[in-house]
């Protein structure tokens, strides 16, 4: 068992992924993660990242993250955040990561008490794997 959700974030990349592979995380200044692909963290050092971010409005640009998808074809997209204060469509995340045959992996350990408090969309009914 993990001690920290680096730790359980970490675990499930070297399960699924080999060094090299491709990954979108959100970027860090949009409010992405430290674990999800910073060049300051070892995601960021193993794995190629591409990051996707958000729109003038402040929200996820699911647009650009589909485009992203197609151009990149990562093994995994990232869904998830330490500061980013939009509601994530999960689906649409799941169905951009199923148009390319990726795995959708959610990190919702900054909503998991949102989430469990009916306030927060749920992500486990869309994602391949998640952490909390």
């Amino acid at each position: 068992q993990p001690h920290s959700g680096s730790q359980a974030n970490f675990a499930v990349y070297t399960a699924l992924l080999q060094p090299g592979d491709t990954i979108l995380g959100m970027n860090l200044a949009h409010g992405g993660h430290l674990t999800h692909g910073s060049p300051v963290n070892l995601s960021g050092k193993l794995y190629n990242v591409v990051p996707y971010g958000i729109d003038d409005k402040g929200q996820i640009d699911y647009d650009d993250l589909a485009k992203q998808a197609q151009t990149h074809k990562p093994k995994m997209i990232i869904g998830g955040f330490s500061a980013y204060s939009g509601v994530v469509d999960w689906a649409k995340m799941r169905e951009i990561a199923d148009s390319i045959g990726a795995y959708l992996f959610v990190d919702m350990a900054h909503v998991a008490g949102l989430i469990a408090a009916g306030v927060y969309p749920n992500p486990v009914p869309h994602a391949h794997i998640v952490t909390t």
